[in-house]
């Protein structure tokens, strides 16, 4: 079993499609990244903690291999945008990978190395943060699993 913490924008639908993956055994929402402990959807909201809206994903790495985990997290947002996705603004809808250990930031560094020479990232190029995990923290309950218990 590994972890690893990815953001790419609002934490609901990033929650909701990760843990549909076959080999994901848990996708909690969390906010990461930032300088505040036990951050609250507020305290992140105002944009003074530094934290992004995040999924932290518990995963099988014999089923799913962390290269595989990372291009199914690009092919789900605009990995090109700063501090936002879409509609929803500020340093919080960031897109980042936070890993645990150095073959995630290998398997990152790689990927978007890959990815780096595709067209579409030519003209736009990939702004993803790569960081090692630091201070996190759950986000409240109402946030966890958003997107199932509204019907989506």
């Amino acid at each position: 079993m590994k972890k690893i913490i990815l953001a790419a924008g609002c934490f609901w639908s990033v929650q909701y499609k990760l843990s549909k993956l076959e080999g994901v055994v848990d996708a909690r929402a969390v906010y990461a990244g930032g300088e505040v402990p036990n951050a609250s959807y507020e305290n992140v909201c105002s944009g003074k903690s530094g934290h992004a809206e995040a999924v932290l994903v518990n995963y099988n790495s014999e089923l799913l291999p962390t290269e595989k985990l990372l291009e199914f997290f690009f092919s789900i947002h605009d990995a090109t945008q700063v501090n936002r996705q879409g509609p929803d603004i500020g340093e919080q809808y960031r897109s980042a990978i936070f890993y645990f250990d150095n073959s995630q930031y290998e398997a990152a560094l790689q990927l978007i190395s890959k990815l780096s020479v595709q067209p579409k990232y030519i003209k736009e190029p990939i702004a993803t943060q790569i960081m090692p995990v630091a201070l996190f923290s759950e986000a409240e309950e109402y946030h966890q699993n958003y997107y199932s218990k509204k019907g989506f």
